[in-house]
């Protein structure tokens, strides 16, 4: 099977210290088995990955840049959201 024929599949992986996974690349798999093998001999030959995602690309979902003011300015109504009215005390330090 030619890679232009396999799945595009998404590899996250998680760090030893990390507590989040993050986008590490992407991989040409046949099935979700042999792209978390492939993931790992790719990404973490290292051996510093503690967790390995693979998400089929076709799979995920994203807004569009375009639509950025319509998705995210109605947060911008709702000031609670934005603790920027409260005084922190000085012996507090950095919060």
């Amino acid at each position: 099977m030619s890679e232009a024929a396999m799945p595009l599949w998404e590899v996250f992986i998680r760090a030893r210290n990390g507590l989040s996974h993050k986008h590490a690349g992407s991989i040409h798999a046949t099935d979700a088995e042999m792209a978390l093998h492939a993931a790992r001999d790719v990404y973490t030959r290292r051996g510093e990955g503690q967790s390995i995602w693979v998400v089929r690309s076709s799979d995920i979902v994203a807004s569009d840049p375009v639509d950025k003011d319509m998705m995210f300015e109605p947060t911008a109504s709702k000031i609670y959201r934005h603790p920027t009215f409260y005084e922190i005390p000085d012996d507090v330090g950095n919060m």
